[in-house]
């Protein structure tokens, strides 16, 4: 801690160098934005879905340039948001296509809809899951802050991230590039493009990824923690049909192979902790380790073919464009639920369940007194300490016995989606847009927990008795959403003031169908979906849901621009999110494990989780400042807003002897207040500094669901983040040029639930009344949550190369200074501890470009 606070200290003084400038910055990742408007090349965006200077826009937009991109390296969303300030990422800890960008306080929930629209070339990504994939050679990425909604559509509640790829040009070009660095890391990409013909030409981009990852199972002593493979091609055709019209079609594949479940337990039971300490852990002093027996795994293979056209007409320009997007994925790994005795029931309800039973008697006697985390440990039986303190044991999930089960996991996701937009392209003061989008999304999400009989995982959901890996819990269901939305904005110059007016009316329409069949749970002998009923000896099944959600999206504009190096201006605006389904027998799971608070080993842990829901809206402010000094050589960019948030959309987690649980709930409203200062400052010819500081204030002023969270922080929010860095290009002689690069980005504090200084009743305190322990208090099992904030730490990123004409040589470092830091902490709160997943180690090594 002591190292880490001289780093921060010593950040913070470099913030301030930077601050006392006479100025602040534009744009953080723009730093090439003071170079190009000392050249009078201004930076061009489409932030408001029509090419104009970033000075400009009325918005706060951080954009990474092509140049910017090449020098830092970045080439996917994490990469784009270690670059902006007031932006932070969860990605990969669960499985590939998991990704949660916080925007301003608003976080994208785990298993709801994304809270930032990804487009990409004018096309809107409707599934982000893809967020993780290269999306081709790129050129340009916008990130707006903000409800971008009235613009940029469907979920952009919290911002959009805007990229735009390269397009063919009249002469063949192409550049390859590859790395090495440890870990056996390899990334190559490859593009090629150019002319077909007249009026015709093409662009084909390849990427290439591999990682044996950071992290060794010690059990299998392989390395399967966060391997990864993956690779992708994109393929683009522009055709100039006529002097006015353009047709444009992309398609691309992508295949991920690797692990999953990156996570570790950490547990938080203070009164626990007079018998071992780690009872009682901060998860920032956490020593990950792997040794769980089943082999996680992550497959995700994406499809997705698109066809743009844009006709030009005298004062508008019609565009159209329609989407075809497949992503399947699935996810295998161990259970969690060998503390809980869901595999050794007493007595055994079948010769199934007493089967079952067995391999996890077995597989504990033949591991005992392998070494586990902390305060973990393996007793020769896997009944639990509490009720066997002589020969008991305590696993935490991913035990390297059998005695978890198996989890399989699915989201699969068709959409077709399609618009047409028609938008003035006159000179004259009035600018306007008008449109129509609609959506159709078939989606299938699932989540099995089977026994492990030592055989491995059957991949598929639901698995009969008398196979060897028959399912205990199945959560399945298909969902349809139908979306229908129109839209439009007009914009109004007059002198130096301009006024703007976006509308959009969006209708979701969703149905959920239960995919579970009506039969019985062989181990516990109840219905294998606790959401199902049971009449006269039958299991019935899970009827069909439907429900609408409507919303408008009001966004205004102002701004002053009183000479063109200056723009003031403020806007408002509404942000939706769609309500939907969680998977159909959820409310009863947590009714009936957690909200009995009668049956002997329950708890009224009065948490309120429904099947269906609701809608996530926000009306959001910001008034801000931006302009450059000196020609252009400094920029900058002050900028204060905030938010009202209501009902917005939470991941939950659960663990408890049903096994493991996803779920989406609301709390009822969140308010958010921040500030942002940027700025870039080119000290001489080839030579720039960069800075940012955006703090951001949250909290929860109603929530239904857990009511003694109020007062406390928005989940997933950083209380602050700090951007520092700097950029030396400069010759070496006539053919060489010397470049070197640095980014250090410090993340505040950060609370990943709305639970957090509160002690609260688990498992654990309903189990010691009924134990071997019972003369202990029932509070003796409560849980304090203090020490499941993430603290702050700063990752730096260095590069350093020639470019000797078209061939490059860089040496690079990613997390240089190897902080060992947390991605994400998901605490369990009924289960009394997080589940906790690392964030990248050091990466060192060297890449070698060549352009033609």
């Amino acid at each position: 801690m002591t190292h880490f606070k001289t780093k921060l200290a010593s950040g913070a003084a470099l913030a301030a160098l930077f601050s006392a400038a006479p100025a602040f910055a534009q744009d953080t990742a723009a730093q090439q934005g003071a170079e190009d408007a000392a050249e009078g090349n201004a930076i061009i965006v489409t932030a408001r879905r029509q090419d104009e200077q970033l000075q400009d826009v009325p918005a706060s937009v951080a954009v990474i340039t092509a140049d910017a991109l090449e020098k830092t390296g970045a080439d996917n969303a994490e990469d784009f948001v270690q670059l902006t300030p007031g932006v932070t990422i969860v990605t990969g800890t669960a499985e590939a296509g998991d990704t949660q960008v916080n925007i301003r306080g608003i976080n994208g929930a785990r298993d709801a809809e994304s809270s930032i629209a990804l487009v990409v070339d004018g096309i809107l990504k409707t599934n982000t899951a893809q967020l993780n994939q290269p999306q081709g050679t790129l050129r340009q990425v916008e990130i707006l802050k903000g409800p971008q909604g009235a613009l940029y559509g469907r979920n952009a509640a919290a911002g959009a991230i805007v990229l735009s790829t390269l397009k063919p040009g009249d002469f063949l070009e192409g550049a390859v590039k590859a790395s090495y660095a440890n870990e056996d890391t390899m990334e190559a990409t490859a593009h090629v493009a150019g002319p077909l013909g007249e009026n015709l030409g093409f662009v084909l981009s390849g990427y290439y990824r591999t990682t044996d990852g950071f992290f060794r199972n010690i059990f299998v002593d392989e390395k399967n923690v966060d391997d990864q493979e993956v690779w992708s091609l994109d393929g683009r055709i522009v055709a100039d049909l006529s002097d006015a019209t353009e047709l444009d079609i992309k398609a691309r594949y992508s295949q991920l192979r690797g692990a999953s479940i990156n996570f570790n337990a950490s547990f938080h039971l203070p009164e626990f902790a007079a018998f071992n300490p780690a009872f009682y852990e901060d998860v920032n002093e956490h020593q990950f380790r792997y040794y769980n027996n089943i082999d996680p795994s992550n497959d995700q293979d994406s499809f997705d073919i698109s066809a743009k056209v844009e006709h030009e007409f005298d004062g508008a320009t019609l565009t159209a464009w329609a989407l075809y997007s497949d992503v399947d994925q699935n996810l295998v790994a161990d259970g969690t639920s060998a503390d809980f005795a869901r595999y050794i029931p007493f007595p055994a309800p079948t010769p199934e369940a007493a089967a079952v039973a067995g391999q996890c008697f077995a597989s504990t006697a033949a591991l005992t007194g392998f070494e586990v985390n902390q305060p973990g440990f393996i007793g020769p039986t896997p009944v639990p300490f509490l009720f066997a303190p002589a020969d008991g044991s305590t696993f935490g999930p991913y035990s390297p016995t059998t005695c978890d089960g198996t989890q399989y996991q699915i989201r699969e996701q068709t959409d077709i989606s399609g618009e047409i937009r028609l938008a003035s392209n006159g000179d004259g003061p009035l600018s306007w847009q008008l449109g129509l989008y609609y959506l159709n999304i078939d989606r299938e999400t699932g989540v099995s927990l089977g026994a492990d009989l030592g055989q491995g995982v059957i991949e598929q959901l639901y698995n009969a008795p008398g196979t060897t890996n028959p399912t205990s819990l199945l959560l399945a269901d298909s969902f349809k959403t139908d979306v229908y939305a129109a839209f439009g904005n007009a914009e109004y110059e007059f002198g130096d003031f301009t006024a703007g007016l976006a509308l959009r009316y969006d209708i979701e329409d969703r149905t959920s169908s239960s995919q579970v069949p009506a039969v019985f749970d062989p181990i516990t002998g109840g219905p294998i979906n606790p959401g199902q009923v049971v009449d006269m000896g039958v299991v019935q099944p899970l009827g069909d849901r439907s429900a609408k959600f409507k919303q408008l999206q009001p966004k205004v504009s102002l701004a002053w621009q009183p000479s063109p190096d200056l723009n003031i201006y403020a806007n408002w605006g509404i942000g939706f999110k769609s309500g939907g389904f969680n998977n159909q027998g959820s409310s009863a799971i947590i009714d009936a494990a957690f909200n009995d608070g009668v049956t002997p080993g329950t708890i009224n842990a009065n948490v309120t989780i429904e099947d269906l829901y609701g809608k996530e809206t926000s009306s959001a402010f910001e008034v801000g400042v931006k302009g450059n000094l000196l020609d252009g050589r400094i920029t900058f960019d002050l900028a204060g807003y905030y938010t009202e948030i209501d009902d917005m959309q939470f991941f939950e987690f659960f663990v408890g002897g049903f096994g493991l649980l996803r779920v989406v709930s609301n709390i009822d409203k969140v308010e958010v207040t921040g500030a942002e200062l940027n700025v870039s400052a080119e000290i001489m010819d080839g030579w720039s500094i960069f800075s940012s500081v955006n703090v951001t204030d949250s909290e929860i002023t109603a929530n239904a669901s857990r009511p003694y969270t109020i007062g406390n922080k928005s989940p997933y929010t950083a209380d602050y983040t700090i951007n520092l860095g700097t950029e030396l290009d400069t010759p070496l002689n006539a053919n060489t040029d010397l470049i070197l690069r640095a980014d250090y980005r410090i993340t505040g504090p950060t609370w990943f639930h709305s639970v957090q200084d509160q002690e609260r009743p688990t498992l654990f305190t309903g189990l010691i009344p009924i134990s071997q322990v019972n003369f202990l208090p029932a509070e003796f099992g409560n849980a304090r949550f203090d020490v499941a904030k993430r603290d702050a730490f700063g990752v730096l990123n260095l590069r350093a190369g020639v470019e000797i004409g078209n061939i490059s040589v860089f040496a690079f470092g990613e997390n240089v200074l190897n902080e060992k830091y947390v991605a994400e902490v998901i605490p369990a709160i009924e289960f009394g501890g997080s589940f906790i997943s690392p964030g990248a180690r050091a990466l060192y090594g060297v890449e070698v470009g060549f352009k033609f």
